[in-house]
This record gives structure tokens, C-alpha cells and sequence, in this order.
């Protein structure tokens, strides 16, 4: 249900909003936690569009995005990969809001008073054709006062879906939030930095595991099981609860790099067949990191480490085999097909398109087309053919996610 469907203020209590906050501890990725925050602060103040904007390195970095004009709800949505970034000064109202700490309540964000020192900048609306006119902007703050970020809705919609202005109650209850929220921003935060500093270990002995190698990796996988699942016909609540887990866990796909040596990982050349079966083991080094645990984002950890050098037709690795604590046991058949966890089949193929298009040692980067030619050749044999062709159903989103983690 979008915002514009709901009853007037229906969310304007504190037992809701504590109610959200609650189940905001259930996720664990940041773009998960912004996404339910965004979603939810547009519903308690009925509002078309909003962004959340997080302080880093002195700068609001633009993090994630809705427009219900625009975007359709639900579905795939290349525009929160944008890369923008704005100062923290008062030029601008997300800016002059995380300077000064205090919330901004606009009418009509073309007709802001002259004495005022921040504009609207209506480049997005000149690239898009949305009209921004009411605006909340309000700043997500720590219980200890500290700036974390800003979050901004956009056209507040009464009852017959005119635009209308926000009403001036309606900023304590998003402020208030706000500051909620923010536990489970830092906490996704502080879950995204652990594992790209769990990569960071493995670049030190593999250079080609950069954390944006990961992080691209992770996003490929995320939006392309999202796109998966909406073609499977899979609820879009369940959807989030699984790309949220899903995006962590593929990011953490070749961690067992970690117990290969590093004549082998650093070979400035391709590596010979025997080499090439040692490699192998990463798989089963890095399904072993997370063996001793039952939570979900461990158990697909587990999964995607293991498996995602499977192939569609069984010619992959480690394949089937009885695991030996502490002994590197006999690789058997491949598995084939539907055996290969959904997961890993995903991250096999967001892992090869990431690694095609970057520079290696013994290879230049190959151009996108020359990709897109594999993949297709490869659908039915490396590659699960849904897989396939719900990568190509979002490439708009694939390239957005390549230029942003450069």
C-alpha cells in the first residue's frame, strides 16, 4: 500500500512509531533500513517522494530514494545508485538542516522567502518533470544530539490526492522517529563496515578482493534476486526480508581467499591445473567461517561461499562431498541445476560480470557488450536462464551500480 492510500495522519501515534522501530531491529542491511524508514515516514505524513541524505566525510552523501511518480513501489529502482553529494553548509535546505540541527517546513519549494539562505534546486525536477512543492526536512539525529544524516519528503497529499503543505504537527512525530531511527541506521552501518573490513583482511592477500569488488558483487546480487522473485511471483515483503540477508551475504562470497597461499592468489599470471585445484578449496574454506552458526545471514554466507562457483549444468565446484573438519577432503560432481541454492546461482552470475569487467593481471577489462554476449552464450550451462534473463530485465539498475561503486 502506498503512502497516497492511506487514511489521513493514520500514522500520528507514538505506540506506531515505537511499533516500527521495533521491527527496524530486524533488518540488517543499511539500504533495507532506509528503504522501511523512508516508506514509513512518507506513510505517517502521506507524502509522494522523499530521500535520505548520511553525513560522511563532512558531506550529505544522497543514500536512498522513493517517488511513487515516478518509481513504481515494489520493483527494482536504479536512481538510489545515484552518486550525489551535497555539502553541509546553509546553501541548501538538507544542507542548512544538517548544519543547524533544526527541522524545515516548506509550502512551495519555488516560493521560499528571499531572506532565507538556502534554495530549492529544481535540477531534478527539470531532468524528470516531477513538481517538488510542500517539503519536510528533518534531521536524523543521535540520542546524544550528533547528525547522522537528513531525512526529506516531498508533497504531502490530502484526502482527494491534491498537494497540499505539511502540517506543522506532523514534524515532531517524524523528528521523533527520526531520532528511533537512527539506532538502526548506525547499527546497519556499523554491519556494513565489519564485512568490507572482513573483505579488507582478504585484500591484503588477494588484491582483486577491493571493497568495491564487494560491494557491487552484493548489490548486483541483491537487485537481480529482487527481480528473480518478482518474476516468481514472490510477495514484496518477503522480497526485502530476503535481499536484505542476501546483499551481506554475497558481499562475503570468496572470504575463504583467506586460507589459499599467496603464491597462488597473487600469481601475476593465470594459474596452472594444479594451482587451479587448490583455489578451489576458497569455497569450502569460507562455508566453514560460518558453520557453527544457525542466524539466516550466516546460513546463506554459508550457502553462497560454498556454492557459487556451481554451475547450471554440473561442471562446477567444489560439487558433492563429505566435509572433514580441519582436512581438505576429495571435490566430487559438481551439482546441477535447482541443487545449486538460488543464491549462489545469483552470485555466480554477479561475481563473473564483475570480474569480467575489471582489470586483472593476466587479462584487460572486457566492455560490457562482450559481457552481455557471454552471458547469453552461457545461459543453460554456467548460468541459471531466470537468473539470466532477470539481469537483463534491470540492466538500467546493473550499469547504475557499476558507476557507483567504482
Amino acid at each position: 500500500m502506498t503512502p497516497e492510500q492511506m487514511g489521513p495522519n493514520s500514522g500520528l501515534n507514538l505506540g506506531y512509531i515505537l511499533e516500527i522501530t521495533e521491527e527496524l531491529n530486524a533488518l540488517k542491511d543499511i539500504d533495507a533500513i532506509l528503504d522501511r524508514i523512508l516508506f514509513e515516514s512518507r506513510k505517517l505524513t502521506r507524502a509522494v517522494a522523499g530521500s535520505i541524505f548520511l553525513v560522511e566525510n563532512s558531506k550529505l552523501k544522497f543514500s536512498y530514494v522513493h517517488n511513487d511518480e515516478l518509481y513504481t513501489q515494489g520493483h527494482n529502482n536504479k536512481h538510489i545508485y545515484s552518486s550525489l553529494e551535497i555539502p553541509v553548509n546553509r546553501n541548501s535546505i538538507v544542507g542548512y538542516v544538517a548544519d543547524t540541527g533544526d527541522p524545515v517546513i516548506i509550502d512551495d519549494a519555488y516560493n521560499i522567502p528571499p531572506e532565507l539562505p538556502f534554495h530549492h534546486n529544481s535540477s531534478f525536477d527539470e531532468k524528470t518533470g516531477f513538481h517538488t512543492q510542500s517539503m519536510l526536512t528533518v534531521p536524523l539525529k543521535t540520542f546524544q544530539g550528533n547528525v547522522v544524516g537528513v531525512i526529506q519528503i516531498i508533497n504531502c497529499r490530502d484526502e482527494e490526492g491534491n498537494v497540499c503543505p505539511f502540517q506543522p504537527e506532523m514534524e515532531p512525530y517524524i523528528s521523533f522517529f527520526g531520532r528511533h531511527a537512527t539506532m538502526a541506521i548506525e547499527r546497519g552501518l556499523m554491519t556494513r563496515e565489519m564485512i568490507l573490513r572482513m573483505m579488507l583482511m582478504a585484500e591484503l592477500r588477494d588484491p582483486k578482493e577491493t571493497g568495491a569488488h564487494v560491494q557491487r558483487v552484493g548489490a548486483y546480487s541483491a537487485e537481480i534476486y529482487h527481480r528473480w522473485a518478482l518474476n516468481r511471483g514472490i510477495d514484496i515483503e518477503t522480497i526485502k526480508r530476503h535481499k536484505d540477508i542476501i546483499r551481506l551475504a554475497s558481499m562475503l562470497h570468496d572470504v575463504g581467499k583467506i586460507g589459499i597461499s599467496d603464491a597462488i592468489l597473487k600469481k601475476p599470471a593465470r594459474l596452472n591445473d594444479e594451482e587451479y585445484n587448490i583455489m578451489k578449496y576458497h569455497t569450502i574454506y569460507g562455508a566453514r567461517l560460518f558453520i557453527s552458526s544457525n542466524n539466516e545471514l550466516d546460513r546463506l554466507s554459508r550457502e553462497i561461499a560454498l556454492n557459487h562457483h556451481e554451475k547450471w549444468d554440473g561442471t562446477g565446484y567444489p560439487g558433492h562431498f563429505n566435509d572433514i573438519p580441519g582436512k581438505d577432503p576429495p571435490l566430487g560432481t559438481g551439482k546441477k541445476g535447482e541443487e545449486i541454492p538460488i543464491t549462489a546461482r545469483i552470485t555466480a552470475l554477479a561475481d563473473v560480470f564483475d570480474a569480467l569487467g575489471s582489470v586483472r593481471s593476466y587479462k584487460d577489462q572486457w566492455p560490457d557488450s562482450k559481457i552481455f554476449n557471454l552471458i547469453r552464450e552461457e545461459s543453460g550451462k554456467h548460468f541459471d536462464p531466470e537468473v539470466v534473463n532477470a539481469f537483463f530485465e534491470i540492466i538500467d539498475v546493473i550499469i547504475a551500480i557499476k558507476e557507483k561503486f567504482q
